[in-house]
């Protein structure tokens, strides 16, 4: 039975929504994929509300198994970290409503995931999702295709021995000689997004 994930990039401007099956062998379905937002003149009550209502339209339509978000940074631009965090509280609200789990990946995860390098850019990680969902070309804006790659990775997350969301036990004690190189960048991604975090 397939797993289905809703990938969220946030934004107030253009929040990435999309949501895929991903089966057992790793083949991804797109469900679909859309945009929302707001113009950025909007008052913030407005924009926050309006986001709000699109996550909670898309949680009811597709029903997922899980959440995957992007994980907020710290950035030269304050102002975007405030409103990306802002956006980042309203929809693990909305998944907590309706007990959705959320899992939270670093960009830098989601690019190995899905490319093999944690430096990707936005058009490789574009080609890549297109690739993988057997699309003509990447879904657009670049937001959607974010939004896309955050729901491919956390479904392949098991499949990537000695990640923490390895399918089992019996997984674990698999060799790292059968890991791809996605799945390889993925493990030196996570573990240095943890190693960052426990020096903080």
């Amino acid at each position: 039975m397939a797993l289905r994930v809703v990938g969220v990039d946030p934004g107030l401007t253009r929040c990435g929504l999309s949501v895929v099956d991903v089966a057992a062998n790793r083949k991804v379905e797109l469900i679909d994929v859309t945009v929302a937002g707001t113009p950025p003149g909007t008052p913030l009550d407005a924009r926050l509300l309006t986001i709000a209502d699109a996550i909670d339209a898309w949680l009811d339509k597709h029903q997922p198994d899980v959440l995957a978000l992007e994980r907020v940074f710290a950035s030269a631009n304050v102002s975007t970290v405030i409103g990306t965090a802002q956006v980042t509280g309203v929809i693990i609200l909305a998944a907590a409503r309706r007990s959705i789990p959320v899992a939270l990946h670093t960009p830098t995860e989601v690019k190995a995931a899905v490319t093999g390098s944690g430096q990707a850019t936005k058009a490789a990680i574009g080609k890549m999702v297109a690739k993988i969902c057997r699309l003509d070309e990447p879904p657009k804006p670049a937001d959607a295709a974010d939004a896309v790659a955050l729901a491919i990775a956390h479904g392949w997350r098991g499949a990537a021995v000695g990640s923490n969301a390895s399918a089992s036990a019996s997984a674990a004690r698999t060799g790292s000689q059968q890991l791809t190189a996605a799945q390889q960048a993925w493990i030196a991604a996570e573990a240095s997004s943890k190693h960052r975090a426990a020096r903080r």
